[in-house]
């Protein structure tokens, strides 16, 4: 049910994409990941609480897909929302929906990752330990994916990709904000699948 209603949202987000160039590269993994997700669920079971952030992440994932990241309106919608534009309040000068993003990877990736390691016979310590290792191998996994992009690809369109906004600093900023959104549930999670 879930699965289903998040294929809808990520179908429903996509009706009018402002980059089409950059939207196959964005939504194929998440689209693959939705499809091939019975069976996944199905050899490695988790419970709502730990799909439930997976979806989250999904659903934030899919937006920044939509406007190939670097261009997620979010100035405009705090702007129409709140009165104030966030960067102005922030004083940021780059668009930081992808950081949002990497942050939450970390965060949302803890329990479920968590919860297989518990469920295979590990303590809650070590489970939620491995799981923040998890998150540092698949940041660095996914870093190590868009630097071989710049390799292959033309640098204009590997630059909207990879977001990176001039930023030389972007990959270790990007996995350092998915480590401390694992670190973010460390004790809640133990504390969680420990009971």
């Amino acid at each position: 049910m879930l699965i289903g209603l998040l294929l809808a949202v990520i179908l429903i987000v996509q009706i009018n994409q402002p980059f089409p160039e950059m939207a196959w590269m964005q939504h194929l993994p998440t689209m693959l990941l939705i499809i091939f997700s019975p069976l996944l669920l199905r050899r490695w079971p988790i419970n709502d609480a730990a799909l439930a952030f997976i979806i989250l992440f999904l659903i934030l994932h899919s937006i920044g897909g939509r406007y190939a990241y670097s261009n997620v309106p979010y100035n405009r919608w705090s702007q129409d929302i709140f009165g104030f534009h966030l960067n102005e309040i922030m004083g940021w000068t780059r668009n930081h929906y992808d950081r949002l993003v990497h942050y939450f990877f970390g965060f949302c990736a803890l329990l479920p990752f968590a919860q297989l390691s518990k469920s295979a016979g590990h303590s809650a310590s070590f489970s939620v330990k491995l799981a923040i290792g998890f998150v540092l191998a698949a940041s660095c996994i996914y870093e190590i994916f868009e630097w071989l992009l710049t390799i292959f690809m033309a640098g204009e369109t590997a630059a909207r990709y990879n977001g990176q906004q001039g930023d030389i600093w972007d990959a270790q900023k990007d996995m350092a904000l998915a480590a401390i959104g694992a670190m973010t549930l460390y004790w809640p999670v133990k504390k969680w699948i420990d009971h």
